[in-house]
């Protein structure tokens, strides 16, 4: 069921770039400058592609540590995934994942689909940004509560931990509603455990594709410029927003417990897509324009979906579930120090906003 969740969200994404790319034909009627080359004195092709070879293996590295690091924790004491450092850890992660759909997605998506390359009419008089992550997030909650309610219903028989009991209860500590309440509903360990499982890895793989489509976007933006004043200044920007998101990221990956295998192909699958992106940006950087109207389409929406996705992910599925979970519920310190964790990753990605 959570295979057929992330299909769904896959469908709609690709249902944005064919709707994109029908309505961008008739917004080719761009001013003269958008048509016109560029004449900045950092434009520099010759000098622009060993950067972007060094910002793929560097950003590719980066994020392999970013992404890794939370699944080798719980052979690492200082960060093992029932301690409090590891739960304030993740709150500054889940802090950078939102920090970036607020401070760069989504101002890039309206920069774009703002832009004076495209028409008037429909493009500066409706705010498609706002209305297409709006959609976007209402699509991912739906998602997400249609997969956990489909999953209930079969009273959590299918799905079986990898890891043993002891292991569970550790890598699963928040959103927990315990086995009886006194309130008339007692759950059994079995299906309580499963139903949690589940819905650690509906987040996991609906987190992942959220990013996966952003990092693409920002890799293809980088390999397809020239310009060698911004790439400098990308490269250290995106390898420390790539490190702290991957954590974000692994840290779910290890919540849902899935096998040495799915977490080895998630965290590869993360970890190479910015960088595939930077090698498609490169190939095509002789016909592509990052202010043509179709780029400018296609990207604009698919940042507002991405943006959309991140934000529902990081304020409910991470964030909320964490501060309302019984662990940082039971100690007002440590709901202290992983608020204001949370907030030096909002910062930080905040900060990084100047340069990327």
């Amino acid at each position: 069921m959570a295979a057929s969740a992330t299909t769904l969200m896959k469908l709609f994404f690709f249902a944005i770039i064919l709707i994109s790319c029908a309505v961008s034909p008739a917004m080719s009627t761009a001013p003269e400058e958008c048509e016109a080359e560029s004449t900045n004195p950092c434009v520099n092709k010759t000098k622009a592609l060993p950067l972007k070879i060094i910002s793929i293996v560097a950003i590719l590295v980066t994020s392999m540590i970013g992404v890794s690091a939370p699944l080798f924790s719980r052979y690492v004491p200082f960060l093992h995934p029932d301690g409090n450092i590891f739960t304030i850890v993740k709150a500054f992660a889940s802090g950078i994942i939102l920090g970036t759909s607020f401070m760069h997605v989504l101002p890039d998506s309206f920069e774009m689909l703002s832009s004076e390359c495209l028409e008037d009419d429909p493009w500066h008089k409706f705010p498609f940004t706002g209305f297409v992550a709006m959609l976007s997030a209402l699509i991912t909650l739906a998602i997400d509560s249609l997969a956990t309610s489909f999953y209930s219903s079969k009273n959590g028989s299918e799905i079986v931990p990898s890891a043993s009991n002891g292991d569970q209860e550790r890598a699963n500590p928040m959103i927990t509603h315990g086995h009886s309440h006194g309130h008339g509903v007692t759950l059994t360990n079995k299906d309580d455990g499963s139903s949690q499982l589940l819905r650690y890895r509906v987040v996991a793989m609906v987190l992942e594709l959220g990013i996966i489509v952003h990092s693409v976007v920002i890799g293809l933006s980088l390999g397809a410029t020239n310009d060698t004043c911004t790439i400098k200044g990308l490269i250290a920007a995106l390898c420390f927003h790539q490190m702290f998101e991957g954590m974000g990221l692994g840290g779910c990956i290890l919540q849902a417990e899935y096998t040495n295998v799915k977490k080895f192909v998630m965290a590869f699958f993360f970890a190479v897509t910015t960088p595939f992106g930077i090698v498609l940006g490169i190939s095509l950087s002789s016909v592509y324009r990052d202010n043509s109207p179709t780029a400018l389409i296609t990207v604009g929406l698919l940042n507002a979906c991405s943006a959309g996705l991140l934000i529902y992910m990081a304020l409910v599925d991470l964030l909320a579930a964490e501060f309302m979970g019984p662990k940082l519920q039971g100690s007002i310190k440590l709901q202290i120090k992983c608020f204001f964790a949370a907030l030096l990753g909002c910062g930080g990605m905040s900060i990084l906003a100047k340069w990327a």
